[in-house]
């Protein structure tokens, strides 16, 4: 039974996600909605990153600064502040927190 509820779920799921791909033709939409459809990546990333840097196993807000995650984040913010370069601000962030994980421990 909950095999069978999880399948309707990832059905329901997909059927909405596809829709929007497959019935919506770009080429009728306004200006002005697809400038505001291209602030959507930059809206949903901070929610999806936030948790995992600031947030400890239990959900609750890390309470000092010198947590790897953290330490590793403010690196990867200065490098793609500076660069501009995706890639190397994702490198420079795992890279550092790896380093972090191995100094701090």
């Amino acid at each position: 039974m909950v095999w069978l509820w999880i399948l309707i779920a990832g059905i329901v799921t997909f059927l909405t996600r596809f829709s929007m791909i497959a019935l919506i033709n770009p080429k009728k939409l306004n200006n002005n909605t697809k400038k505001v459809l291209t602030y959507v990546p930059s809206a949903v990333f901070p929610a999806i990153i936030f948790p995992a840097v600031f947030l400890d196993k239990q959900g609750l807000f890390l309470s000092s600064i010198n947590h790897p995650q953290i330490l590793a984040f403010f690196i990867a913010i200065i490098v793609g502040y500076f660069l501009k370069n995706i890639i190397l601000t994702i490198l420079s962030g795992l890279i550092s927190y790896w380093m972090f994980i191995f100094w701090l421990s």
